[in-house]
């Protein structure tokens, strides 16, 4: 696991997107995984200007999202492939057919195989960017969750609903469940990034850096990772060991 530390997150996610964008330049048909929520949001804005200033191509870019909700469809204003058409698809030359986000309506445990298969069928994640939240989850895989998991559907924890209630009128009004990509999904990618920032987030990158891999704590799974560096602004590392 590599750490990076950044002064502030302007840098940082500056940073994370060109680490994007050159992977792209290298392989343009990358598979990419996408995380949604705050934290990415300016590394898309980044890869947006960049797209916008130095005319990186996305047309035969593949990506797969971590998750949607349970119960909103995506023409949804807080659904997941509403926020990614907004945040980043819209400003990119990606076909939006090869934009994958889960489906929160309908046969949803098909949706979960359907998934997996696809994931497969591309040959697997290249990249995949990461969130992590105040109690450890990745995706929305909730502590407790099984390493070994592949795309499911989870309930969500106060803990993340109360988090994410700013998006909504109310709490009572966040979705309950959500499908997300599993744990093992995720481990399957080649490459795995980690954006954290803030001093709300440091007491979990501690626990995910330096305690023990345990379920308890899913992001600490990513020890075992052969390729996987946390992006980090000094208040989230400030927990951390030192080296």
């Amino acid at each position: 696991m590599q750490i990076q530390i950044f002064q502030d997150k302007e840098s940082l996610h500056r940073a994370v997107a060109q680490m994007f964008v050159d992977a792209v330049k290298a392989k343009p048909s990358i598979v990419l995984g996408l995380a949604t929520g705050s934290s990415p949001l300016e590394t898309y804005e980044n890869m947006i200007k960049d797209h916008q200033e130095n005319g990186t191509d996305y047309s035969e870019v593949v990506t797969f999202n971590l998750d949607e909700y349970i119960g909103l469809d995506g023409s949804h204003s807080q659904s997941y492939r509403h926020f990614m058409n907004t945040s980043l698809f819209n400003g990119l030359n990606i076909p939006l057919g090869q934009t994958n986000v889960p489906s929160g309506t309908g046969d949803v445990d098909k949706t979960c195989e359907d998934y997996e298969a696809k994931i497969a069928n591309t040959g697997g994640i290249d990249l995949q960017l990461l969130g992590i939240g105040t109690n450890g989850h990745i995706g929305f895989n909730e502590p407790g969750t099984p390493f070994d998991t592949r795309t499911h559907v989870t309930e969500l924890t106060k803990e993340t609903i109360d988090g994410n209630a700013r998006f909504f009128e109310s709490a009572e009004s966040v979705p309950k469940k959500a499908v997300t990509m599993g744990i093992q999904t995720i481990m399957d990618a080649k490459k795995i990034v980690l954006i954290a920032y803030g001093s709300k987030k440091a007491a979990a990158i501690r626990d995910m850096v330096n305690g023990p891999i345990t379920e308890s704590m899913p992001a600490s799974i990513l020890q075992d990772h052969s390729d996987t560096t946390l992006f980090l602004d000094e208040e989230a590392a400030a927990l951390l060991k030192p080296e």
